[in-house]
Parts: structure tokens; C-alpha cells; sequence
């Protein structure tokens, strides 16, 4: 069952889960954006959030996917999407711009700017980061 911090309003996992405990508007991540960064983050939200026991929530900079752990992170930047997920295997060529070793697992990323880029294989991927964590 979630707990809700008094302060922030963010959903946890626990009351002893460790956050960044500051409340910030998903509407401040976009802020001077391209509309299409936001079409393209509604587009990854909408596949993602409706997982059993996934926890959305918002920092400064980056919005936060969480079922046990934090298995998927989106961050606004300037002109892209910066995705992170993790893996059990080192994931190596395009479109990873970065694979790395933490933790016994794998760190990877992927940079978006456009919903054209979105492939069934991401979804795949953030799936199995979901299951890993």
C-alpha cells in the first residue's frame, strides 16, 4: 500500500522510502518545451502507468516510474526526451546513447525528440526494467 508524504504529497512506496521531498508541477518540467516533448512523454505515460503498483512522481528534474524500485525515469531536457531503464545485459547500439554497469545491473539511456521515434522494443525494454526491479 502507498504512503503519502505530509509534506511533498508524493507517493512513496514506504514512510521510510528516501525522496526528493519537494512538491513540483509536472507542468514546470515543460515549461518553455516543444509541445512535441510533451505529446511523446503523455505517449510513454499512458503505456507505463497503468502497470500494477507503478508510483509517478516528480522531482526538479525528471519524472519518476517506481514499482519496488525506480525502474524508469524521464527527463525534460531542451529538445529531448532523456529515458533511463535499467537491464540485466549490457544493451549496446542505437538507439542507446549510454549502457552502463551499477549495481549488478545495466543503466541505459535513450534520447527522444519525436513520437516517431517510439518503438515497440522501448516499451520492451522499460517493461523488463519494470520486472527486474
Amino acid at each position: 500500500m502507498p504512503f503519502t508524504c505530509p509534506k511533498c504529497e508524493r507517493e512513496l512506496t514506504s514512510e521510510s522510502q528516501r525522496h526528493y521531498c519537494a512538491k513540483v508541477s509536472l507542468d514546470s518540467l515543460f515549461k518553455g518545451k516543444s509541445p512535441d516533448l510533451l505529446l511523446l512523454f503523455d505517449k510513454l505515460l499512458a503505456e507505463v502507468a497503468d502497470w500494477p503498483d507503478v508510483l509517478v512522481g516528480t522531482t526538479p528534474n525528471c519524472i519518476t516510474f517506481v514499482h519496488r524500485q525506480t525502474f524508469f525515469v524521464i527527463r525534460p531536457m531542451q529538445k529531448v526526451l532523456d529515458i533511463k531503464f535499467y537491464s540485466a545485459d549490457k544493451l549496446e547500439g542505437p538507439p542507446i546513447s549510454k549502457s552502463i554497469a551499477t549495481a549488478g545491473r545495466f543503466q541505459n539511456n535513450i534520447r527522444l525528440s519525436d513520437v516517431s521515434e517510439l518503438r515497440p522494443k522501448l516499451f520492451s525494454w522499460v517493461r523488463d526494467s519494470y520486472e527486474l526491479l
